[in-house]
């Protein structure tokens, strides 16, 4: 990418809008530190967070948010946290996967290798992190813990966003 490209890409990083959902039957927006991690570190990278919510761990109240936010110009990003593991109630996955247009598959992978490298050993290899695309959104599916966030967003996703959203948008940049 040219240097005038990329330097479209950075200026338009700070224009970035995200949505933050935490799936969890326990959580409060006083109790929910995940979402508050995802916040603070969104923020922290000169985004803006456009919405926040939590819903109960059910395939339909996950549908229902995301469709939602996927049908709003405001929204650039979604991302998503908890529901992401084996256990019965854990069904972020089945709600989400069957939407995306085109599956991140690096994220998922790269996930949970740094995860085994650098946070839970073995116990990586039953994360089902996952993202890709809905149309020119990117969607986020996190584990629910900090340290899981934490890493995600830090290694993964703030320093690739810039260009994810440049590749899912540029077709609409060329036509202005």
């Amino acid at each position: 990418m040219g240097g005038n490209k990329m330097s479209e890409v950075f200026q338009t990083f700070t224009s970035i809008h995200v949505a933050i959902l935490t799936v969890s039957d326990t959580r409060t927006v006083e109790t929910d530190t995940g979402g508050l991690l995802i916040r603070e570190l969104v923020e922290s990278a000169g985004l803006t967070v456009s919405s926040y919510t939590i819903v109960r761990d059910t395939a339909s109240e996950i549908q229902h948010q995301l469709n939602e936010w996927l049908n709003s110009d405001a929204i650039h990003t979604i991302l998503i946290t908890g529901g992401t593991g084996i256990s019965r109630r854990d069904v972020t996955i089945e709600a989400v996967d069957p939407l995306y247009e085109k599956k991140i598959e690096g994220f998922g992978e790269l996930f949970r290798y740094l995860s085994y490298v650098e946070d839970v050993g073995s116990k990586a290899m039953i994360s089902r992190a996952s993202g890709g695309t809905i149309g020119d959104k990117v969607v986020f599916l996190l584990p629910g813990s900090r340290a899981a966030i934490r890493l995600a967003m830090t290694k993964l996703i703030l320093p690739e966003l810039p260009h994810i959203y440049f590749e899912l948008t540029k077709h609409q940049q060329s036509r202005v």
